[in-house]
């Protein structure tokens, strides 16, 4: 019986930076070493690709990715302006051209080390390998709940998602080449990828401190996140002003025969503090009501712009793919 040897896969590391200068060098040296590692295993065939996506920074970020020198194998994107992370992430995984991309944050708090386990899971049939956190005890109190609280609601809300997942993950060519057709300008690649439902594996890995810098996802951004994934992926809000109208209306008609049983039977009506206590009930309900449909108008009204999901400025040309 005659058989054939598969060869190895190339690999891309995608990695999206944000005013990251004080983290680069370290990074760009971690993730070569890994990938002569890797070759030398036989993991994988070729040179390593870093893809460094400089997502309209205002530090040195861009200078220092301009300057590496060529055998790290980097390429760089500069985005035209800061179109976020999700926008970021996407322009490396839409432009590195190995079998199989492995996206990652620049501040290397993913496990580098979780990476020979992820290809072994690729090569076992898996398109898309996610890594997932064994635990939390790297953040704060606040954020740990906050997390639980996030993915708790997400489950409720019918968005699939992996627990604990964040956006280090390996794809397969066949996986970003599905992914090239979402055409969404509302980005939540963590439901996007999840959502493809192509054979996926689970790595476990241990998050480390970030080495240096600040965290680039405060408070604000990460709530906008869950509300883009909310909304991109669940109709349920809507359907629940539509309960919470339905409800309310069945007491306004209950209240309403109280009141005219009252008035027939001499009863004294209470006054108006009731009164004023259900307009302010009714009017923040509907002013909810109105956020969440304007949220979600919102959504379609960028859609219907058809509007790039990301503009590149340029590439340094050293490794530019044809």
């Amino acid at each position: 019986m005659t058989t054939t040897n598969t060869p190895p896969p190339t690999l891309a590391f995608i990695v999206p930076c944000f005013n990251e200068e004080l983290v680069l060098d370290k990074l760009i040296k971690s993730l070569t070493a890994l990938g002569i590692s890797l070759i030398r295993e036989g993991r994988i065939s070729g040179s390593a690709q870093i893809v460094l996506i400089d997502d309209g920074s205002f530090d040195r970020t861009w200078d220092i990715i301009e300057a590496t020198p060529t055998h790290h194998n980097v390429l760089g994107i500069k985005l035209a302006r800061n179109h976020g992370h999700q926008p970021a992430l996407l322009a490396g995984l839409m432009t590195a051209k190995a079998d199989i991309l492995v996206s990652l944050d620049a501040d290397l708090q993913d496990d580098l080390s979780a990476l020979p386990k992820m290809i072994e899971e690729y090569a076992n049939g898996a398109e898309i390998v996610f890594g997932v956190r064994t635990s939390r005890e790297t953040d704060t109190w606040f954020k740990r709940t906050s997390a639980r609280g996030y993915y708790f609601i997400m489950k409720r809300m019918g968005v699939d998602l992996v627990l604990d997942h964040a956006d280090f993950r390996l794809m397969s060519r066949k996986a970003i080449e599905t992914l090239r057709q979402y055409g969404e300008v509302n980005l939540f690649l963590r439901g996007m990828v999840k959502n493809i439902g192509y054979p996926s594996a689970i790595v476990e890995y241990a998050r480390a401190p970030r080495i240096a810098g600040e965290s680039k996802y405060p408070m604000r951004k990460m709530v906008a996140l869950a509300i883009e994934g909310i909304t991109s992926f669940s109709v349920k809000p809507l359907r629940f002003v539509a309960w919470a109208g339905f409800i309310i209306a069945l007491f306004s008609f209950g209240y309403v025969g109280y009141a005219v049983i009252a008035q027939f039977m001499g009863i004294t009506i209470s006054g108006w503090a009731s009164l004023i206590a259900s307009i302010y009930m009714l009017g923040g309900i509907q002013m909810i009501a109105l956020g969440i449909i304007g949220e979600y108008l919102g959504k379609v009204y960028l859609e219907t712009k058809r509007r790039p999901q990301f503009i590149i400025e340029k590439t340094t040309s050293k490794n530019a793919e044809e």
